[in-house]
């Protein structure tokens, strides 16, 4: 980072934020429904961030009615595991505080939306009741630790456990700002600058997956520190190929900013996870643009100043050296439907398309959900494809569970291999930074794909299709096969294509500002060119193959 430039503004309000405090306490006394800019800011350590419906309403006058702020809070849940309790209680606290609808998110977090200022106390409040949090969250710091999904309770996989939850409390800040603020407690530390983040935590968010060699349900290339772990004796961990310098955030027309896959670095022994963890940590909080938070993610430091140059950085800082080690294949496989766990119970995995669980008319999806948990004492795993996984299930109970989401109208089963890994962000309503619609136009949208799908008979291939509402990458479409990327104001989308099924790489913009109107058509060209001339790929691998000549041809 150079020093002759400007300090971002929101460097300068984490530098004066008291660690974390601000002056959120005064503004929970104040009586009004919003919090100020600089205490927005701090509030996204703590897990929330502040929120105004952006739909338009008007009264009898037709004038534009005012809306009240109201706040999203997000869960720290390291691998998305849950038991029947903490479940349940999330569950109530939609209904009792928000708009009775819970959001899974692709880091395996649960999102409460339109929470009012005066109620935070009492939801934070529930949660940490349940040992979990929202400390952390969002913010710039290390935030959720994203883990392999385990559906058929492999002992192997079981051993990520231990290790996303080691990670997530390695890396919690120690300034008790957390607990003062929303649990009441004594305020002390008050000078001590945190250990491992500074005075001013880091330049931008930080995301942790781990895995095991070979599944790749996190997306472990988007990561800005990815950890897939090898088994040795014992059938016990023995080790970690280490990746770093992923991300998906860019900004429209700005080149320096872009999309990334991270790098693998190289093998460590186990003992090294805690010391390089927290030297490819503290390397970003060290080199990480400060001046523009638009390029502050770790993959810039790895992009401008090389692989070779961090990998050295983070042996002199750990103190282990990167060993080469040839990385077996990836060969993920889908958790959807019914499997059989290794204890002889089953598990179910629930397909919730863009994470959405609600009670509609014809569909009361989480009153469902609700009773299947509560009365069979299920635990679940969020997915990082914003599904769920219910666990645990007695044999003996399967055709019961299968009855009572027939009885409300409710199918567990993807609609198509289209849908299977299809992810949409919340976007519009109240998403502060969309640009256009996601969540709400996603299902339309895959309708229109789908019979173009069926009508060209693509379906034994069906390419992963995910969608944003602007080019921060919530939804993870630039390492999806079909990305669209919201890009002006009118439902005008940008579309980048050549990812890979395996999330080995990202993509590239093929077009600009199409309207969202015109995409299934767009891509209806592509698909028969992949149909007649190379229908052996994958989607995301065709395209890859194309030379630049004939990829703008068929957007033109």
């Amino acid at each position: 980072m150079s020093e002759e430039k400007e300090l971002s503004k929101v460097e300068h309000i984490k530098a004066n934020s008291n660690h974390l405090r601000g002056t959120i306490l005064e503004e929970l006394q104040n009586g009004n429904d919003h919090f100020c800019e600089d205490n927005v800011q701090i509030l996204k350590f703590h897990g929330m961030y502040q929120q105004k419906d952006r739909d338009r309403q008007k009264d009898a006058n037709g004038k534009d009615i005012e809306k009240p702020y109201t706040l999203m809070l997000r869960g720290r849940i390291p691998g998305g595991r849950l038991s029947t309790k903490q479940y349940i209680v999330w569950d109530d606290l939609a209904e009792k505080y928000g708009n009775g609808s819970l959001r899974l998110t692709t880091r395996q977090s649960i999102q409460l939306h339109y929470l009012k200022k005066e109620n935070i106390p009492k939801v934070i409040q529930e949660i940490y009741q349940i040992n979990l949090s929202s400390m952390g969250a969002c913010g710039d710091v290390v935030r959720n630790v994203t883990q392999a999904i385990n559906p058929w309770k492999k002992k192997e996989l079981s051993l990520l456990d231990e290790v996303s939850s080691l990670l997530s409390d390695h890396f919690k800040y120690k300034s008790n700002a957390y607990i003062e603020v929303w649990l009441g407690e004594e305020q002390i530390n008050k000078d001590l600058d945190d250990p491992i983040y500074g005075k001013t935590y880091l330049p931008r968010k930080f995301k942790i997956g781990v895995t095991l060699v070979g599944y790749n349900h996190i997306d472990i290339y988007t990561n800005d520190l990815g950890l897939a772990a090898t088994i040795g004796e014992g059938n016990q961990i023995d080790g970690y190929f280490v990746f770093a310098g992923g991300g998906l955030g860019m900004t429209h027309n700005k080149p320096e900013t872009f999309p990334r896959a991270a790098d693998l670095l190289g093998w460590i022994p186990k003992k090294g996870l805690i010391p390089v963890a927290e030297a490819v940590v503290t390397a970003h909080r060290d080199f990480g643009d400060r001046t523009n938070r638009k390029h502050a993610r770790l993959k810039y430091v790895l992009a401008e100043k090389g692989v070779d140059w961090f990998i050295e950085e983070v042996e002199k800082r750990s103190g282990y050296r990167f060993i080469p080690k040839e990385l077996p294949v990836w060969n993920t496989p889908s958790y959807l439907g019914w499997l059989k766990a290794e204890d002889g119970t089953w598990s179910l995995g629930f397909h919730t398309l863009a994470g959405r669980i609600q009670n509609t008319k014809d569909k009361p999806l989480k009153k469902a959900l609700r009773d299947i948990i509560e009365k069979f004492q299920l635990s679940v795993q969020i997915t990082p494809d914003q599904d769920l996984i219910l666990m645990d299930i007695q044999n003996s109970n399967k055709q019961e569970i299968e009855n009572i989401l027939s009885s409300y109208n409710i199918d567990f089963k993807s609609p198509s291999k289209l849908y299977d890994r299809a992810l949409a962000c919340p976007a519009l309503p109240t998403c502060g930074l969309a640009l256009t619609e996601s969540e709400r136009f996603f299902p339309s949208l895959l309708e229109q794909v789908q019979k173009v799908i069926d009508k060209h008979n693509l379906n034994e291939k069906a390419p992963i299709l995910r969608m944003t509402g602007c080019p921060n990458g919530c939804a993870r479409p630039y390492s999806a096969e079909i990305g669209i990327v919201g890009q002006q104001v009118g439902g005008k989308y940008a579309i980048f294509l050549g990812g890979n099924k395996e999330g080995t790489r990202v993509g590239f913009q093929v077009a600009s500002k199409v309207p969202i109107s015109q995409i299934p058509e767009l891509l209806e060209k592509v698909f028969i060119s992949w149909k007649q001339e190379n229908f052996e790929l994958d989607f995301g691998d065709y395209i890859k193959s194309l030379p630049q000549e004939k990829l703008k041809a068929l957007f033109e």
